[in-house]
Order: structure tokens, then sequence, then C-alpha cells
């Protein structure tokens, strides 16, 4: 009873309008499971990927100030900033960089793809026309690719993972690089006499104030992420099923937006926000390259790792070192300077034959007849519960007939694994070996 009053409560607070992490109504409640992910995933993985994941106490408290409306932005139901930084963070771990790298776009653009800059940049990454065509980002009339996600996220992840390789794995030397450009930070690295793999980037001479900003901007900004981690408040904002976007390639014949999200059941008001490139949502090829959309993958789901290794390609970015070595290094810096992290994704668990038992939840599924379960602790949730035996949260609630309002008591046992019946398995004669 006093499980259920505290739910009630903070149920209540969180509708409350004076609350900061109030749960908007979710738009995407009504989306297919399978083209959703919970938002606590996307946060877990953004904070398992950090390279440097604890809060120093010299955080700038006047960034901090700056981008406060970050979090608020990702605990909104109504907005894509959210599925937008998920897809970011996959990139960047896709290609074994710290997630760091995955804050950029807040401070650029405020992660808002269709983002333009009167000094010229524009899109997530506020590109440079000059350095989006060195980077390959197609760019001609009627179609700029630097307002695309997806050829704007595989042009950006690949430049940081360069600068990264040439910076020694220092996440701080690099985006201060991604700002200036490389030239610079080397020339401030042999000016200080230091060297990249021991460099105290706060100290290299002759770099703008700037560009001395950007490292304390990105820590400002994992620093909020990190301490909104203590509000219960904002956690439960984001616990909520989250669209799962990948990159699209569309089949030829295809010539609007619209029409192609009616047909697959998206929203096209959505897809069009995420795809500015196309303007008025009329598709065309890219340097003679189909058409790829930012959408909602409704087709299936499974953890980014494993998209990553080639299991699940649906055109998204595959950054791998070959694909790195096209991209030269520039003497101008990829984004606008804006004037107002090395964790590896883990690998996937090696395949093995042994058997689970209901007492043993770390391993694989379990034998025919002997599926897992799982008795519901105090503060277990869908999401924790199928992080911890590797299924999806769809997976879960189908198995257990839970929906987004159904509450997990304590001592509830739910099923892991899909039951199969013996009348499912090839009957094998007694005595046979």
């Amino acid at each position: 009873m006093k499980a259920h009053l505290a739910g009630l409560g903070l149920a209540l607070l969180l509708a409350a309008p004076g609350c900061a992490w109030a749960v908007e109504p979710n738009p995407d409640a009504l989306l297919t499971q399978s083209g959703t992910r919970n938002g606590r995933e996307i946060y877990q993985r953004f904070r398992e990927g950090l390279a440097d994941p604890v809060c120093k106490a010299d955080a700038s408290t006047r960034w901090k100030a700056h981008f406060a409306h970050a979090p608020k932005q990702l605990a909104s139901g109504n907005d894509d900033v959210l599925p937008l930084f998920g897809y970011v963070v996959d990139s960047v771990r896709a290609a074994h960089l710290p997630t760091e790298y995955a804050l950029i776009p807040f401070v650029e653009s405020g992660y808002k793809p269709g983002a333009r800059s009167p000094q010229g940049p524009a899109g997530l990454w506020q590109m440079i026309a000059i350095t989006a065509r060195d980077h390959k980002v197609p760019m001609r009339p009627g179609y700029d690719g630097r307002l695309s996600p997806v050829d704007s996220t595989v042009a950006a992840v690949r430049y940081l993972k360069t600068l990264h390789g040439m910076f020694a794995g220092d996440w701080r030397l690099a985006v201060m690089a991604y700002n200036a450009g490389e030239y610079r930070v080397l020339g401030a690295l042999k000016r200080g006499g230091q060297v990249a793999r021991n460099a105290t980037p706060e100290t290299l001479p002759g770099l703008s104030p700037i560009t001395q900003a950007y490292v304390r901007k990105l820590h400002a900004l994992s620093c909020l992420l990190e301490q909104a981690n203590d509000r219960e408040a904002w956690l439960h904002a984001l616990d909520r099923p989250v669209p799962y976007l990948q990159a699209i390639t569309l089949p030829e014949g295809i010539k609007d937006i619209a029409g192609w999200a009616r047909r697959n059941g998206q929203d096209p008001a959505r897809l069009q926000r995420l795809n500015p490139a196309y303007a008025g949502g009329r598709l065309s090829r890219a340097n003679g390259q189909p058409a790829r959309l930012l959408a909602v993958d409704t087709a299936s789901y499974a953890p980014p790792e494993v998209a990553a290794s080639g299991a699940m390609d649906s055109g998204g970015p595959q950054v791998t070192d070959a694909g790195i070595s096209s991209i030269a290094p520039t003497t101008s810096p990829i984004a606008s300077t804006e004037a107002v992290g090395e964790a590896e994704a883990p690998a996937a668990p090696p395949a093995t034959e042994t058997v689970a038992t209901s007492d043993d939840p770390e391993l694989p599924a379990a034998a025919i007849g002997n599926p897992r379960r799982h008795t519901v602790a105090p503060g277990d949730s869908p999401w924790k519960i199928a992080n911890r035996y590797g299924i999806r949260i769809a997976d879960l609630q189908r198995r257990n007939g839970l929906d987004e309002a159904s509450v997990l008591r304590p001592g509830k046992v739910l099923l892991i694994d899909a039951e199969i019946a013996a009348g499912d398995v090839p009957q094998v004669a007694a005595g046979t070996p």
C-alpha cells in the first residue's frame, strides 16, 4: 500500500505544472513497440561511453547555467532531441569514440537538424560549406547535405575519429581541433613544448578563448546530465518509449516524404523535421545515390553493437577505419566558432551452449522447457530488467502481458524467455542416441 501511494505521489508531482521535469503527453506511445526503445537506455549508453564520467568540482558554472535547458529537452516527450541524441550516441559508440562527442550538437545547433547561422554554418553539426565538401557531404543545388542528420553525422564522426587518433585519444584536444582546426592545435602543442599523449589543453598558448571554452562547455553539459541522474522525476521522464532512428535507404520512385511516411505508418511532420535537407519534403537523389531518410526503424530493433557489426544494416552510419582513410585532414574547422569522450562499445556476448536455469539469470536463453524467470524487486523497471537479461523491453512486455501503463509490483514473477510448447519441438523416439 505504501509503495502504491508513493508511486501515486510521484505521478502527481510529475504532472504538476510547476515541476521542472513534468511529463508531457507522449505522442510516441502509439508507435509500434519494435520501432521504439526506452529513453533511459539511451541515457545509460551515453554514460557508459564517457571518457571523463566524473563531474569535477571545477565544472564551469557559467556554461552549466547556459545549457541548463538541455536536460529538459531530453525529458520532453514532444521534442525530437532525445531520439536524435540516441542516434548520435549510437554513431559515436559504433566508432569506438567517447560519448562526450555526442554533446557537440547541443553546443553547435541545440540539436536542431535545420539550424542555420547567419555566418554560413548549417545543420546539426554546424558545418561550413568548404569543410562539408572536404568531408564528402553532398552539396548541390536543391540538396544541402549539412541539413541531413545522416550525411552530416557520418562526416562529423569520421572527422572526430581522425582527430581522436591524431591527438592520442585525448577527447579534449580533439574537440578543440574540431572547433579551431587541427593545425592550430598542433601548432599550439609545438609552441607550448607539449605532446598530445600527456598535454594539458587548458595551458596551450595561442588558442582563442572560444576554442579553450569548448572543452568546458562539453564538460558542463556532461555534468548537467550526470547530476540530473539524481533527480528521480527526470529519470522517470526519460523512462518512456522513444523512436529508434535509423538511416533508411528508400527505393527508387519515391517522390516525397509524406507519401512514404503514410505508406509506412510514420508521422510525415516528424520525418520532415528530421530531414530538412529535402526542401518541402520532396525527395531527390544526392550525387546519384538513393535518397536516405532518418526515420523510425519499425522493422526491427537490435542493440547498436549488433547493428554496428553488420548483423543489421539499414544504411546507417557504419564508421570503419577503412572509411576514415578517405577523409583527409583539413586546415579549417568542421564547425562554426560558436560565440555565445576513449570508451569502446561493449562487445556482443560470445555464443555459448550453456543452459540457463531460473536461478542463473546472467546466462543466455534457456533450454526448451526451462525458460528464465525474474522476481521483481523494489526499484525494478522494465528497462532495468530487460537490460539485465539482454532482451528487448517490447519482448519482456509481450511475454508478460504488460503495457506502458503496467505497474511492476515487488514479488511478481516475470517470464524472460519465450516458452516453447513441447508440440513445437520434433520428438525423438525413446532410446534414440
